[in-house]
């Protein structure tokens, strides 16, 4: 059986993006196939050992803890036949791995630093170093797993020294028993939220990324009776945290029905938001594919979201829901034709429940994990197969 060592940055409880969603899913099914150890950030807890930094890098910049990290995790998978690493956060500890065991690596892509350029608000100058993680693992890879056919064509144009051969598309997934519909309403009781006005959800952190300050300036022309429920927390820096305050500030001084949730969600009342919203919204600027949209429909729920990315592989425009173009060099027109967007279902409900029930029966038929997993390990399988 291949001994297989995953090596990431999330792992539950400790989940935050749609990585940390991909690999806890994803490590669940993999187990059934094959020898899996995972090494994460964090202390030891069930089904993963846990690696903290270096204390002697306590207040230096954060990217230098992380890279101490990554050699404590290099030196926990010496039997294993390959590696896995997620994001560049364990990028470098699988390509160490490489050399020191000489295993061979295999990456998936969540998102590319290149594309981030606002992270160097967060990072600083590990900023950088963080990009040279990235581009040394990725140059260096046996396989790069793309979670969508756009995050493949990023990959190809960020790194032209990669070769074209070794970049696989497996997507992100769904738990389609997890993520569905409930007649549940109690969630929304506790927050104060009515679940019966029609209503326009956000589920993601407040980043840049997420296009979030896009959405609540749409917002502002969204239909006066819709309420507006912005699950929004983790903001990269105080800078934006600040902003995203100042923002919500005016939209509630311009309408009323606005709800800031700014804590994490239990699953359960995700679930019966994402079940009682009436459209579904994904204004991100960048998006390799979005997992928060697979799960509303695998909540029956119709989704408005960016035309970027691995987004279109997903949410299929006059489907599942309604796509919207995005220029940066235009936001405002990105942001006018969004609040469209958003009103069109919010006139038409009938047709926004047909668009969730047809994005649940496309969830169900395409993004199993269980489909994922095999899928997955098809790749370590050409690896080994090819290893020298």
């Amino acid at each position: 059986m291949m001994r297989v060592g995953l090596l990431t940055r999330e792992y539950p409880p400790n989940v935050y993006g749609g990585a940390g969603v991909h690999v806890d899913f994803l490590a669940r099914e993999l187990r059934r196939l094959l020898d899996l150890t995972v090494q994460c950030w964090g202390a030891d807890r069930p089904g993963a050992r846990g690696h903290t930094h270096d204390p002697g890098l306590a207040g230096a910049n954060s990217v230098l803890a992380a890279l101490s990290i990554d050699l404590s995790m290099a030196a926990s998978v010496a039997d294993r036949d390959l590696v896995h690493s997620h994001t560049w956060y364990a990028n470098l500890a699988g390509h160490l791995a490489k050399l020191l065991y000489g295993i061979p690596h295999v990456v998936t892509t969540h998102s590319l630093e290149p594309l981030r350029p606002w992270k160097v608000e967060q990072l600083g100058g590990g900023y950088a170093v963080s990009r040279w993680a990235e581009r040394t693992a990725l140059e260096s890879a046996d396989a790069i797993i793309a979670v969508s056919y756009g995050m493949r064509a990023d990959v190809l144009s960020c790194y032209p020294a990669v070769d074209p051969a070794k970049v696989w598309v497996v997507p992100n997934g769904v738990d389609s028993t997890l993520y569905a519909y409930t007649d549940a309403r109690d969630a929304w009781t506790e927050y104060g939220i009515d679940p019966d006005r029609p209503t326009v959800l956000f589920v993601g952190r407040v980043t840049r990324q997420k296009g979030v300050p896009h959405l609540v300036k749409a917002a502002a022309k969204f239909r006066p009776e819709a309420q507006v429920v912005l699950c929004a927390g983790e903001p990269d820096t105080p800078q934006l945290d600040a902003e995203f305050r100042g923002l919500v500030d005016e939209l509630r001084a311009s309408r009323g029905g606005v709800f800031w949730i700014s804590e994490m969600l239990p699953r359960q009342h995700l679930v019966q938001l994402l079940s009682g919203a009436t459209v579904f919204t994904c204004p991100s600027v960048y998006e390799p594919q979005g997992i928060v949209n697979l799960e509303a429909m695998g909540c029956q729920t119709a989704v408005v979201a960016s035309d970027v990315g691995g987004i279109p592989d997903v949410v299929v425009d006059g489907v599942t829901g309604l796509l919207v173009p995005y220029l940066d060099t235009d936001p405002r027109s990105f942001e006018e034709g969004f609040a469209e967007r958003v009103n069109e279902l919010l006139d038409k409900p009938a047709r926004a429940r047909a668009m969730g029930l047809a994005g649940r029966e496309r969830a169900m038929r395409e993004y199993g994990w269980d489909a994922i997993a095999a899928r997955t390990v098809g790749v370590y399988e050409s690896v080994k197969g090819s290893w020298r």
